[in-house]
């Protein structure tokens, strides 16, 4: 069976340092209303606490106010990088946001990104993987309901328990980051969680994208699970219009301030190889797309082709167009790329194919009612004026 393709963001966010952080979030929270409208259905919020670009800090804080103004779209931490927090502290956060928005909350979790991050809170970036996976196992265990007694190099927990128990049964849905390492893959196939793969087009992304789904597949199978590829998540950077000359001015904004940021912070999640690259050339690469629908859709069968199916395709925000060209960016896909990739318009087109093909049969058929009407109605009508003379 075909699986279903899902939409959805994933929102660092980025924005540039001569603009308002007011009213850089706001803007986040609207884009969020925005796609829940269209009909989007995830949306995937970073946790940064440095450099300056990506603004937000809790993305747990986000979620609670972003779901306050949503109806069905799905919101999930993208990611809490979990060894900079007390487990304890963070199942508790999930599981609470978990009940708040009444199933909505998806667990993304990862070691960290940004190594300044790590590096301000004293934290040896060469740990952090393996901090990751002593967290989350930690927490699955007090998901679980279990009271837990653990001590390690970076926390200690006595005799824990979570007040709560998750809404969503077991517990809200894990999903693990992934980009060039592969440790986000060998976690989820322990653990059977999910995949979020933060550098799906770009260079050193696209070749680890498979390394890492065979290696989580690897796993799996040796912990008697089995991956499920609805649950493989692929990130990339997407800005459409009407038509490409559009897409490329309207990228102008905004592209090379997203680029110089990557390059001034040096290589993050694979994306070194954009330092230098113009967008010409970055399109012309496949890791990026700036066109038409056609073009967004040409990417997606890339994908597809290179990893076969997946479940769900996260537009990469990244604010290169101003704010109104964003949105219809996101309007143009849910209109005509979504419906293409999932055939949502199949049963139309036979159905009108069908109506032309056979237009003279029934427009004739058509015809022949309405003479056989006007035919009747006459009729009618002279046996009207023969009763009457009659009468008479």
């Amino acid at each position: 069976m075909t699986i279903k393709l899902r939409n959805g963001i994933f929102l660092a966010p980025f924005h540039p340092v001569d603009e308002d952080p007011t009213l850089c979030i706001q803007r986040d929270l609207e884009l969020v209303e925005h796609l829940d409208r269209l009909g989007y259905d995830e949306a995937w919020i970073g946790e940064h606490h440095s450099a300056g670009y990506e603004i937000i800090a809790s993305p747990e804080v986000f979620i609670a106010a972003a779901a306050e103004r949503s109806t069905r779209i799905k919101l999930g931490s993208g990611v809490i990088s979990l060894p900079y927090h007390n487990p304890l502290m963070t199942a508790n956060r999930v599981l609470q946001l978990d009940h708040q928005t009444k199933g909505r909350f998806m667990f993304g979790v990862g070691p960290g990104l940004l190594p300044s991050d790590a590096f301000q809170m004293g934290i040896d970036p060469s740990v952090q993987r393996d901090r990751m996976v002593e967290a989350i196992e930690v927490i699955l265990k007090l998901f679980a309901g279990e009271r837990v007694t653990h001590k390690s190099a970076w926390f200690e927990l006595k005799d824990a328990t979570c007040q709560l128990r998750p809404y969503t049964w077991p517990h809200p849905e894990v999903c693990v980051a992934s980009s060039v390492t592969p440790s986000g893959g060998k976690l989820a196939g322990r653990h059977g969680f999910g995949m979020l793969c933060v550098a799906a087009t770009q260079a050193g992304g696209y070749d680890a994208l498979g390394i890492n789904w065979k290696i989580a597949n690897e796993v799996a199978a040796e912990n008697g699970r089995k991956m499920d590829p609805e649950r493989l998540r692929l990130v990339g950077p997407v800005h459409i219009a009407e038509t490409r000359e559009e897409a490329y001015n309207n990228v102008k904004f905004g592209y090379y301030k997203w680029q110089d940021y990557f390059a001034g912070i040096s290589a993050v999640a694979g994306r070194e190889t954009m330092n230098n690259q113009t967008i010409e050339d970055a399109v012309k690469e496949g890791v990026i797309v700036v066109g038409t629908p056609d073009d967004a859709i040409a990417q997606l069968r890339r994908l597809q082709e290179k990893q076969g199916e997946f479940g769900c395709f996260l537009q990469l925000a990244h604010n290169w167009a101003n704010f109104e060209n964003t949105k219809k960016s996101y309007e143009l896909w849910q209109r005509h790329v979504t419906p293409v990739i999932n055939k949502a318009n199949t049963a139309r087109e036979e159905a009108f194919q069908w109506a032309r093909t056979n237009k003279e049969r029934f427009i004739g058929a058509a015809m022949s009612a309405a003479m056989q009407t006007i035919q009747k109605h006459h009729e009618e009508e002279a046996k009207k004026a023969g009763g009457a003379k009659a009468a008479e």
